[in-house]
């Protein structure tokens, strides 16, 4: 039994098994959270769901019926300590995928455990983006305001991101290697995402009014 569990949502447009510079990224955040799991003791264990692979329904509810697949992944990110949703960039934006997770997110702001709580607090959120072009700065804005306002908690720089030179055509995935800074950043991401998640898992927030 893991100490602490992660998922990890790939956003990208392509199913499997498309190369995808986001769940590349969206790994390595997983692997930097299971390294600094274990420089302090904690067994982290997680995996990477690619979206677009599972018959995800538009909307605003937990379930939208007719065979919706978003129960199924509800139920593993409220299983979960960490939620990472790592998305592309297309035209300055985050991906439809992510959009319409985040609007499937919007159901959780009316679920509530006995004491009041959201069924996601206590749950650390980090984001992971990628893309050819500016714009990682305006996508993790975007997310990390909508993790926060449907009760996930954010950890300091809990973000990584790779944009590549404008008007070119180099994905992260083609990269020979990644690049330190941004491994660098991957590793703070997961150092500090996983402290605040071993702090909320030993001392929850309290009972709400």
């Amino acid at each position: 039994m893991a100490d602490l569990d992660v998922l990890v949502l790939c956003c990208s447009l392509k199913p499997s098994p498309a190369a995808s510079s986001s769940e590349l990224l969206g790994t390595q955040v997983l692997e930097a959270l299971q390294r600094a799991g274990h420089e302090t003791g904690d067994q982290v264990a997680g995996e990477v769901v690619r979206v677009v692979d599972h018959d995800v329904r538009f909307g605003v509810t937990t379930d939208e019926g007719d065979g919706d697949a978003w129960p199924e992944i509800r139920a593993r990110m409220l299983a979960s300590d960490v939620l990472v949703i790592a998305t592309p960039i297309w035209l300055g934006q985050p991906s439809s995928v992510t959009k319409m997770v985040l609007e499937r997110l919007d159901a959780e702001l009316g679920e509530t455990d006995e004491q009041g709580r959201k069924l996601t607090y206590g749950k650390v959120a980090a984001v992971a983006v990628v893309g050819n072009e500016d714009g990682a700065h305006h996508v993790t804005a975007e997310l990390l305001q909508a993790l926060d306002d449907t009760g996930f908690s954010i950890a300091a720089n809990a973000s990584t991101y790779w944009v590549g030179e404008a008007m070119q055509g180099t994905d992260y995935a083609d990269l020979d290697e990644t690049p330190e800074v941004v491994a660098s950043t991957t590793r703070t991401l997961g150092r500090n995402t996983l402290h605040l998640a071993r702090l909320l898992r030993d001392h929850p927030y309290p009972a709400q009014d």
